[in-house]
């Protein structure tokens, strides 16, 4: 009995800052939109833009656990993904300095967050836990050559086509780029949810499938409680993206009062709204489930490119100025030798903490230059 009041005494704690967390978030914003806040209130509002972003983690994970994997894993993604589509859009529209660079800026961060830090962490702490950190490479190698080929179509070809001055598609180029990859990102939910499900599912360390459903596992909270978490998490997202926006002053100011580059602002956005995959990928890892977090690295991945050069290239129709999306050398440097350590990373099936700390070290390198270019 007591432990039964001590489980339900949790669950309602959770409940309570999960739930008014994205209220407050949502008052805040509702007081703060349209201002240029400073000193104490940007502080508070960083501090509930934080809570905002795990009670979303919070809420996803309840929904993705009631329709299971790999639909969870989708389903997170996308909610980063608007996240960040929010964002660019609106700072874009609203802002009077130049974000022609803005887009590329923050989907190339998010691409190198998401395949060189979330991966690398999850790659990491499973070999740990485990000594080998064990997935499924035809699953997690279809995810990466699906990055590979988004990101190589949208961010690389811009650079070297000729139609348009400078690393920018022509109007046919950016609508060509937006329909292919939303194509190639459409087929792979396809081949991840429907066609070949069981590649993305988590093996045990002879291969095989583990059982999500054993006894070792929580039951489904339920519809019930999967719509509530629904519903917050609608409200998390959307209060995450409204306070970004009213940070989005001071995060430019910090950034120049330390004498960063104007393109650090896109690190620094990828670095947000990639907090709750960062989080969620780090606790499956934590509990043996290696494939669920490369299925939030790479999907994130995959989204942050497919889903957004496709939104930007819609809002452009009434966004003034233009939209750079080449990438320069040395970030594409960056992003091939990234796409190859990960290639051998995937292709055994299994990585060493090696692996992991490779893809650490370029995520470090990425930070690095993004700041001293």
């Amino acid at each position: 009995m007591n432990l039964l009041q001590g489980r339900l005494g949790s669950l309602v704690a959770r409940l309570q800052w999960t739930i008014s967390v994205p209220a407050v978030a949502t008052l805040e914003l509702a007081l703060t939109w349209g201002s240029h806040p400073n000193g104490l209130i940007v502080a508070i509002i960083a501090a509930t833009l934080i809570g905002a972003v795990l009670a979303s983690v919070h809420h996803a994970e309840v929904v993705a656990h009631q329709v299971g994997e790999p639909f969870g894993s989708l389903l997170l993604a996308a909610s980063v993904t608007v996240i960040e589509v929010g964002l660019i859009v609106t700072l874009m529209a609203s802002d009077g300095s130049d974000t022609s660079a803005l887009a590329r800026d923050t989907v190339f961060s998010a691409a190198m967050i998401c395949i060189n830090g979330i991966a690398g962490a999850s790659l990491l702490v499973g070999a740990l836990r485990r000594r080998l950190a064990v997935f499924n490479p035809e699953g997690t190698g279809s995810a990466l050559a699906t990055v590979a080929t988004i990101a190589v179509v949208c961010l690389v070809l811009p650079t070297f086509t000729t139609s348009h001055p400078g690393p920018e598609f022509s109007g046919a180029q950016l609508a060509f780029a937006a329909v292919s990859s939303l194509a190639v990102y459409v087929l792979f939910v396809f081949t991840q949810t429907v066609r070949h499900r069981d590649f993305f599912l988590p093996v045990a360390a002879d291969g095989t499938l583990r059982d999500l459903d054993g006894d070792d596992h929580a039951d489904p909270p339920g519809i019930r409680s999967a719509v509530i978490s629904g519903v917050f998490l609608l409200i998390a997202l959307v209060a995450v993206v409204g306070l970004a926006k009213v940070e989005s002053h001071p995060i430019k100011e910090g950034v120049h009062a330390l004498g960063l580059p104007e393109g650090f602002v896109g690190v620094v956005i990828a670095l947000i709204v990639l907090l709750p995959e960062s989080i969620a990928a780090v606790r499956h890892a934590l509990a043996d489930r290696v494939q669920i977090s490369l299925n939030l690295a790479y999907g994130s991945a995959m989204a942050s490119i497919g889903l957004t050069i496709p939104a930007i290239a819609v809002a452009t129709i009434w966004l003034d100025g233009p939209l750079v999306l080449g990438l320069e050398s040395t970030q594409i440097v960056l992003l091939a030798i990234s796409l190859l350590v990960a290639t051998l990373t995937v292709v055994p099936g299994r990585a060493k903490t090696l692996h992991g700390g490779l893809h650490l070290v370029l995520l470090a390198a990425f930070l690095f230059l993004a700041a001293n270019p």
